[in-house]
């Protein structure tokens, strides 16, 4: 193979690449996303610097089915997201995540910097309530429960008419950011990063609200319980339709460290 057509590869490895060029499409991606209180230490110390809590001592944990994506297949994933501060922005920092598929977990890491390691995490309707479930070397260290279709976002029962899914479409378009770790040959870091992006082309097809509950279990190799529950605030539930663009460097801690420009 040419040189050309080496630097022409989307990934490793060279004989069948783990995925191809973005950017990526995901259609028909379901959330379950409970909201809680945690401890503000714990918050900190997962922050990494220069991101700085933003007050609000509150996590996201998140359950994804996505049946339908791109270049990664059908897969679901599950994980822990942090409200923080960038240079006084809002970001959300994804601290955490747990998935059942190959291709993305490579392309999440190594493109993103998404903390991918694989787990088993579940999705599903049981009855009266959404469950989300997440397993780590045959131990279940995370049940999130919602109530099901609880209170409709997008559709006014009473007034009988359609609702905007602008406050949905506006969560999920919310920089979001990344550490990103790449060792260099020798153990050294040859990438030391946070990177930000933006999902874009959102198209929310349902989405509803409810009271819901969370239980993390303590797991060395699967830390949710970290950031310990203090109090459920609430359950968001929707599908949609989104691209997962390219992102950028918001900050290099290599080039600060010598003294360079971000």
């Amino acid at each position: 193979m040419s040189e050309d057509r080496v630097l022409g590869l989307p990934s490793m490895p060279m004989a069948s690449p783990s995925y191809p060029p973005g950017p990526y499409r995901f259609i028909d991606r379901e959330y379950l996303i409970i909201s809680y209180e945690s401890d503000p230490e714990a918050i900190g110390a997962a922050l990494p610097a220069p991101l700085r809590p933003d007050g609000s001592n509150s996590v996201l944990y998140e359950f994804i089915r996505m049946p339908d994506s791109s270049g990664f297949g059908d897969y679901t994933e599950s994980g822990l997201v942090i409200p923080a501060l960038f240079e006084g922005r809002h970001v959300n920092f994804t601290a955490q995540m747990y998935l059942d598929d190959e291709p993305p977990i490579a392309g999440g890491r190594e493109i993103w910097g998404f903390p991918k390691k694989r787990g088993e995490p579940k999705l599903a309707i049981e009855h009266d309530t959404l469950t989300g479930t997440l397993s780590y070397a045959g131990i279940m260290v995370a049940i999130g429960t919602m109530s099901y279709k609880h209170q409709h976002l997008l559709y006014d029962v009473k007034g009988r008419k359609a609702c905007s899914s602008a406050s949905i479409v506006d969560k999920m378009s919310k920089t979001q950011v990344n550490l990103k770790l790449i060792p260099d040959v020798d153990g050294s870091l040859a990438i030391a990063q946070l990177v930000a992006y933006e999902l874009t082309d959102i198209q929310v097809k349902g989405g509803w609200s409810g009271p819901a509950r969370l239980h993390l279990v303590p797991h060395v190799n699967a830390p949710v319980a970290d950031l310990p529950v203090r109090r459920a605030t609430g359950g968001l539930h929707f599908i949609a339709d989104l691209t997962l663009p390219y992102g950028r460097v918001l900050h290099d801690y290599r080039a600060a460290a010598s003294g360079g420009a971000r």
